[in-house]
């Protein structure tokens, strides 16, 4: 069984960053080295790496580079980093860690500029080290935190992928997954292929297989009967962006799965950072949905399977009411429903 803090998505390498190809996952493992913030913002938008907290990470390292290859020039220096912050600001609009990663590196970076040029790249690259170490350490915490919802027994249904290669290592939803195993009180986890991209078949399913937990795959059409048969005692979800108000934009297909959880009595958990709230958005109707190439639907492996002519929507994204979430886990602790008036924005009491 490998470590579960062996996993990651993303090293630096000197002056470049590497990321683990995820579209190759699971037939080949292949890291691509990236030189500048033009290319790392590519990678997200192409899904080299993806997952929110993970994206907010890269993002973050994207800017360091751009501030290494900046001109000394004050000026110049300004210039360019900004453009960089613009282009990783545009690569996904829907996760609100990018932005906030982004956010908090040029902070560090003007912060570091009234020492020069030098100091301010120097802060950059700090910052967003310091980003993905935070990160790791709070998918610890609210691992535990989760703990503490889970049947004694746990049989957890997951959807996308929220585990190492979405974060900067150990995950949210995975994080949860990883403790109760930790804890011997995990018996079955089912992933949800999650189409169209499938990163529950392809992703979830590798991280698990890897580290030797028991993990099933099943077609997204078969939650509802699982649930049904008694399958499922416990669902357990990552999340891109969190409005104020407990409303929860994730991976599309959520919203489905949250409504069926509350049908059969079962309960929905919700697991971010506190990057992920977004106490500026009131409701999921503000959330942005990326609209993703419809060729995502239309074809499986390069071969059309939709008849010609005939359209297709690729929703990248779904909001999930916060009427239908049990409880909201962040590395602070718990927050369970009313989210009240500041939403979970204000941050969830502690557990």
């Amino acid at each position: 069984m490998a470590s579960f803090d062996s996993l990651r998505s993303f090293r630096l390498e000197g002056r470049s960053l590497l990321l683990l190809d995820q579209r190759l996952l699971p037939l080949r493992e292949e890291w691509i080295r990236y030189d500048d913030a033009v290319e790392v913002a590519g990678a997200i938008r192409q899904m080299v790496v993806r997952g929110a907290p993970a994206i907010g990470c890269v993002a973050a390292h994207g800017l360091a580079l751009a501030a290494l290859g900046a001109p000394p020039e004050r000026g110049a220096f300004l210039a360019a980093v900004q453009e960089a912050a613009r282009v990783l600001g545009a690569s996904r609009p829907t996760a609100v860690n990018l932005e906030w990663a982004i956010r908090r590196c040029l902070r560090a970076l003007q912060l570091g500029l009234g020492r020069g040029v030098e100091a301010a790249r120097e802060a950059a690259l700090a910052e967003a080290e310091a980003i993905a170490e935070e990160d790791r350490t709070a998918c610890r915490q609210m691992g535990q935190h989760t703990l503490a919802l889970l049947p004694p027994r746990a049989r957890i249904l997951t959807h996308c992928n929220a585990g190492a290669l979405a974060t900067a290592g150990y995950g949210t939803a995975l994080g949860a997954v990883r403790a109760a195993a930790e804890a011997g009180r995990l018996e079955r986890v089912f992933a949800s292929e999650t189409r169209p991209r499938q990163q529950g078949a392809r992703i979830t399913a590798w991280e698990l297989a890897r580290e030797g937990l028991p993990v099933t795959v099943i077609a997204d059409t078969a939650v509802g009967a699982l649930m049904y048969g008694g399958e499922v005692n416990c669902v357990v979800v990552g999340a891109d962006r969190i409005a104020a108000c407990g409303d929860v934009a994730n991976k599309i297909g959520t919203y489905q799965v949250a409504v069926l959880a509350a049908h059969h009595q079962i309960p929905f958990i919700v697991v971010a950072p506190e990057s992920t709230l977004d106490p500026h958005c009131p409701d999921g109707s503000e959330i942005p949905i990326e609209e993703r190439d419809p060729t995502e639907v239309s074809e499986i492996d390069g071969i059309r399977v939709v008849p010609p002519g005939v359209p297709c929507l690729n929703p990248a994204f779904d909001i999930t009411p916060a009427r239908f979430v049990t409880a909201i886990v962040t590395e602070r602790g718990v927050a369970r429903p009313p989210f009240g008036k500041g939403g979970t924005g204000s941050g969830p009491p502690p557990a």
